[in-house]
């Protein structure tokens, strides 16, 4: 087009340069020095060539002008998207901006609160120390007392050393009932100091709760910011969201910047998607795969449900094999075992593990190399070649003449019934007297001995990797 206009420009001018009139210098034939000057003007062809040309000019310039139009009417159309998503996302931004800044406040009023429920419970914790001081000072007295008074009991004083004696006893009860008093004052510090720590744990939890809701609120501001971004820049009013790939295991949430325990959804390579537990700790993520801590489900189930899993994931449950083998079917995972006894101590066994499938018992291999300790005895012991699970109804253990299952109550890897079983039945403080009783409960017998019932247990699995970055 430009080419086109530029040709019939040219061609116009040229022809106009023609159509004005020249004038001729001629001399007389005679010789004179005579001017004519004589007027010539251009051909009626040469005119309608002109006309038909700055004709097709014309049309030529509406056309361009047209198309500019059209240019332009798409540019404001462009530009009024541009606006209107600028505009929304400085809504955005500053709606977004302001909860930050509430949850902010919010967090900082709580770890004020945090720290005042700290300086409380320090200053009980020195006066329940200055009561078991005066308690101790108290008895050292009465136990000097009691010796003075039996010893004048004892010996062949006269009626004023039995009188002394008998005020020396009424001393003492006056003492006693003393401690009896402070005794009861510590006991209310203690309870007191006691409710003060269960107020700071849930403070820490909000608090955490709040650090948690505050990353994920910055983290959709920064997301909806680069959508909007990349929206304008390529012209497209519409925004959609690509859909997350879901992570095979809670380490793998843990590393997308997962820090808070909790229920997620998780979907092993060739599996199903399904919800676990997932223990959020300094290292990494653990999947939960069983908990008892308690006895709110009964844990003594067919083969179908250990298969198939049951309980609740925020309380008592078992995940179930077929999940426990999608998930670590590939080997390379550990198992963590966490036990307390009723006197809360606690014990921790870490083993690497690899586990079969359905043809083989969902059979369960330990394999640590080197010499095992006392603790990792209990189960890695008969598990070095592989252990087979059995239940209630399918009896897989390698004691020919018991179902170790129906003997000890629960689904477990059993050898020979004697080891461990941390499925068996769960019995409240203090457990039952009689000894076949006390065996169908939770045991680990190389800690607690095979006839403790222990008050919780969890298991959890991860990558093997989490093992060398703790």
């Amino acid at each position: 087009m430009k080419t086109t206009l530029a040709t019939l420009t040219l061609y116009l001018v040229v022809l106009m340069a023609t159509s004005f009139p020249v004038e001729r210098k001629r001399a007389s034939s005679s010789g004179g020095a005579t001017k004519e000057k004589r007027v010539q003007y251009a051909a009626w062809d040469d005119v309608n060539v002109l006309a038909h040309g700055l004709l097709q000019l014309g049309q030529g310039l509406k056309e361009h002008v047209d198309k500019t139009k059209v240019q332009m009417r798409d540019l404001s159309s462009k530009l009024k998207v541009f606006n209107r998503t600028v505009s929304e996302l400085g809504k955005e931004s500053q709606r977004l901006q302001a909860e930050g800044e509430a949850l902010k406040a919010r967090a900082q009023g709580l770890e004020d609160r945090e720290g005042q429920v700290l300086n409380v419970t320090a200053e009980l914790r020195d006066k329940a120390e200055e009561m078991q001081h005066e308690r101790r000072t108290m008895s050292e007295r009465l136990s000097r007392l009691e010796e003075k008074v039996d010893g004048m009991l004892q010996g062949d004083g006269g009626m004023s050393d039995m009188n002394a004696g008998a005020r020396n006893s009424s001393d003492a009860h006056n003492i006693q009932l003393m401690l009896e008093t402070q005794n009861r004052r510590i006991d209310d510090l203690m309870e007191r100091i006691r409710l003060q720590q269960d107020k700071l744990d849930k403070q820490n939890v909000r608090i955490r709760t709040l650090q948690s809701e505050i990353q994920q609120t910055r983290q959709k501001a920064s997301q909806r910011s680069s959508n909007s971004e990349s929206s304008v820049q390529s012209g497209v009013a519409e925004q959609r969201d690509s859909p997350a790939e879901t992570a095979s295991d809670c380490h793998e949430l843990f590393m997308r910047g997962e820090t808070t325990s909790g229920v997620y959804a998780i979907q092993p390579a060739n599996s199903e998607p399904f919800e676990v537990f997932c223990e959020m700790t300094a290292d990494g993520g653990w999947t939960v795969i069983q908990r008892r801590q308690d006895g709110s489900v009964d844990f003594d189930q067919l083969w179908e449900a250990y298969e198939k899993g049951f309980g609740s994931l925020n309380g008592e449950f078992w995940l179930g094999l077929e999940k426990i083998y999608s998930i670590a079917k590939d080997g390379g995972y550990i198992l963590n075992i966490k036990l307390s006894d009723w006197v809360d101590d606690l014990a921790t066994v870490r083993l690497p593990f690899q586990l079969g499938g359905e043809e083989t018992k969902y059979s369960l291999q330990i394999q640590k190399a080197g010499t095992l300790s006392d603790l990792e005895s209990s189960l890695a012991t008969d598990a070095a070649s592989g252990l087979p699970f059995s239940t209630h109804d399918q009896d897989n253990d390698q004691k020919s003449d018991t179902n170790c299952a129906k003997h000890l109550s629960g689904g477990w890897w059993f050898s020979n019934c004697g080891r461990s079983n941390l499925n068996g039945r769960y019995f409240q403080s203090p457990p039952p007297k009689q000894r076949h009783q006390r065996k169908q409960g939770i045991f680990w017998k190389t800690w607690r001995g095979r006839y403790y019932p222990l008050k919780s247990s969890m298991m959890m699995i991860a990558p093997a990797a989490i093992q060398t970055k703790s």
